[in-house]
């Protein structure tokens, strides 16, 4: 028997193939692992992709979404050519259009998150011929914030302008505590009268308080004399 001939185009049909497969996986879309939020305040939900072809009117964007304690997915955003927020369920009217496709931004927002909304965000993209991709989720942990970081920026302003002055004014009184407790040091020290000099006052006080009496009747009699 002679030797096996090799079937044509066998030597091309592996590189056509390995070409195939990773054109597939020339997609790759990236989103935050981990994202926080407060009750009643707006959250953006962050991801972009990178595609090998072109952008068109065929990319289509879906996010979905999983509690916390597990379930079905629930659709919550679709895009294709235009926003496509949900028209029911529990993100209805609550979510909107954040990204560009023209940037490769597949961004939403969350308007008024609630603690029912702790769970799994999942973004996939699609933009033909490139539609197998890696499947990012982001996990949201919606929270209370605390009275104490409830600030509005006319709150924070006041802060800023009256600290500086309130740290100026006690800068000042412990100053002038100081220098009080200065001045009576002294006065215990150097300028203590003894208790004679103390008691010899009111002597000395009394003594002109007679010598004056004593020079009015003088002036009164003197007045007297020629009648």
């Amino acid at each position: 028997m002679g030797p096996k001939r090799k079937k044509p185009g066998g030597a091309t049909a592996l590189p056509l193939l390995l070409l195939a497969v990773a054109r597939v996986h020339l997609l790759e879309i990236q989103a935050a692992a981990q994202v926080r939020a407060f009750v009643g305040e707006p959250v953006t939900l962050k991801c972009w992709f990178k595609s090998s072809a072109p952008v068109t009117e065929k990319l289509t964007i879906d996010w979905t979404y999983r509690p916390l304690a597990g379930g079905n997915l629930e659709p919550v955003f679709h895009y294709q050519s235009s926003a496509y927020p949900a028209k029911r369920g529990s993100f209805q009217e609550r979510v909107s259009w954040a990204g560009d496709v023209a940037k490769q931004d597949a961004s939403i927002m969350i308007w008024n998150p609630t603690l029912e909304d702790n769970g799994t965000f999942t973004c996939s993209v699609k933009n033909p011929p490139d539609v197998q991709h890696n499947i990012p989720q982001t996990l949201l942990t919606v929270s209370q914030r605390g009275a104490s970081f409830q600030l509005t920026s006319s709150g924070l302003l006041s802060i800023l302008v009256f600290l500086p002055s309130g740290i100026v004014v006690v800068l000042l009184l412990v100053r002038m505590n100081q220098k009080s407790g200065l001045m009576k040091a002294r006065r215990q020290l150097g300028y203590k009268k003894s208790s004679i000099e103390v008691s010899e006052e009111p002597e000395q006080s009394g003594c002109r308080e007679r010598l004056v009496s004593c020079c009015m009747q003088c002036l009164d009699t003197d007045e007297e004399e020629p009648y």
